[in-house]
């Protein structure tokens, strides 16, 4: 059952802390995967599938064809392809507006500027095996393909057989994937980072996956960039007493449908919503599937924290920085000032997550851990490339050459003054 404490409990500091460390057989375990796989190529992709997902396979069969997408589409309903393209447009809609531009300032004496170029082939993980997640599939291909990314490869494990789910498939199709791998795993994040005869290397991995995946990202970069190291999916509410205590239930309990480790923590200064909260979490549990993993998951990530008053609340969720923060409060917006840290905020009782984890629009790729201090949401920024333009005339130089020299100086860079030293002399001889 899920717990009631105070705001000064040991047990909050421990939760906010968020020790997700992985254990050192895992640790060794990913680094064979990618070490063999970096070594042999396709065939330790296709041992790994037969190992992890008893799916025998060949170098040939690995890529998904044009006829599986075809078949997909028969096989979903006009229901999933209407929500599927609802989301789509309010995903695309949304992240063209972050499209950075180029541009170039004119200065006495030159130019100075920045070009905006897209990433020229990206890899997008999915979780797959038994699992169907189209709206991931969404949330990292859109970015990329309103980035101008010209190749976005997906790797998504299969089910045994070899399947992948028609959702998955008919959703990469919808955001412009242009080619689909059935791999998974560490396995699946090494091809990507290092390429093999089939599957060639990408220049950046993005999206979620499991403890195998997120060592395997942390383990490649450099090699290629990773958008960030995802833990288990968390959301804060900071609630009121005029909160409707069934919205706070059912926000709680889906966030820990996600998994045993998710967390779903309350703030409220009301112990009258504290505890009508916890009478309709196990009033609403008897009517979900997957009770043991959602009592797990009450058991050891969910709390109810009762503050002094809002303003602590607020404190206490900018030191946990969530990966999804709902202010289910009386005038949200008034509040969102306050707010320095958090993937994303949810104003108001009619903004559960669940909405922006499927249409709302921005992306619910999002930083976990109380990593929100420092990165920030998946979008199109992950997609492109700035490169910094620097023009300077003679004129230019004139001005700031004489400043460059001496830093170098500074600096015991003998041959960047130099480098700078010769273009002012040459100016000095030509007005002679």
């Amino acid at each position: 059952m899920i717990r009631t404490i105070e705001a000064g409990n040991p047990e909050l500091l421990k939760l906010i802390k968020r020790d997700f460390s992985a254990p050192e057989e895992i640790v060794i375990q990913v680094d064979e995967i990618v070490s063999a796989v970096r070594e042999r190529g396709d065939e330790a992709l296709c041992a790994f599938t037969a190992r992890f997902d008893r799916t025998t396979l060949t170098p040939g069969e690995l890529r998904v064809t044009g006829e599986e997408i075809k078949a997909a589409y028969r096989m979903v309903g006009a229901e999933f392809l209407s929500a599927i393209r609802l989301a789509k447009a309010r995903i695309y809609e949304f992240h063209r507006k972050q499209l950075p531009p180029s541009w170039l300032d004119a200065e006495d004496g030159g130019y100075l500027g920045q070009v905006i170029r897209p990433l020229e082939r990206v890899g997008v993980y999915v979780p797959g095996g038994t699992a169907t997640y189209p709206s991931s599939v969404l949330m990292n291909g859109i970015p990329a393909s309103v980035a101008g990314v010209k190749e976005i490869v997906m790797v998504t494990p299969p089910s045994t057989g070899g399947g992948i789910s028609p959702y998955t498939l008919v959703a990469a199709a919808e955001a412009g994937i242009s080619e689909i791998y059935r791999v998974g795993g560490a396995q699946a994040i090494a091809a990507l980072a290092y390429g093999t005869d089939t599957i060639r290397k990408v220049d950046k991995i993005t999206g979620p996956g499991n403890i195998f995946v997120t060592l395997a990202k942390q383990q490649v970069f450099g090699q290629v960039d990773i958008d960030m190291l995802a833990g288990p999916s968390e959301v804060l509410i900071i609630a009121d007493g005029e909160a409707n205590p069934a919205f706070v239930a059912a926000d709680i309990l889906s966030q820990a449908e996600h998994d045993v480790r998710a967390q779903a923590v309350l703030l409220t200064p009301s112990w009258e919503l504290a505890g009508r909260v916890r009478e309709e979490v196990e009033r609403q549990l008897g009517a979900l599937g997957r009770r043991e993993q959602l009592d797990k998951a009450l058991k050891n990530g969910a709390m109810i924290v009762v503050t002094r008053d809002l303003d602590e609340a607020v404190n206490l969720a900018n030191r946990y920085a969530p990966e999804h923060l709902e202010l289910m409060v009386r005038d949200p917006f008034e509040w969102l000032g306050r707010i320095k840290n958090a993937g994303t905020v949810f104003l108001g009782p009619y903004a559960p997550v669940s909405l922006g984890d499927y249409v709302a629009g921005p992306n619910h790729v999002l930083p976990t851990g109380g990593t929100a201090r420092f990165f920030s949401a998946l979008g199109v920024d992950a997609f492109v490339k700035r490169i910094n333009v620097v023009s300077c005339n003679r004129r230019g130089i004139a001005k700031i050459g004489p400043a460059a020299i001496h830093l170098a100086e500074v600096e015991g860079l003998s041959a960047h003054a130099r480098a700078v030293q010769l273009r002012l002399e040459e100016e000095a001889d030509d007005e002679k």
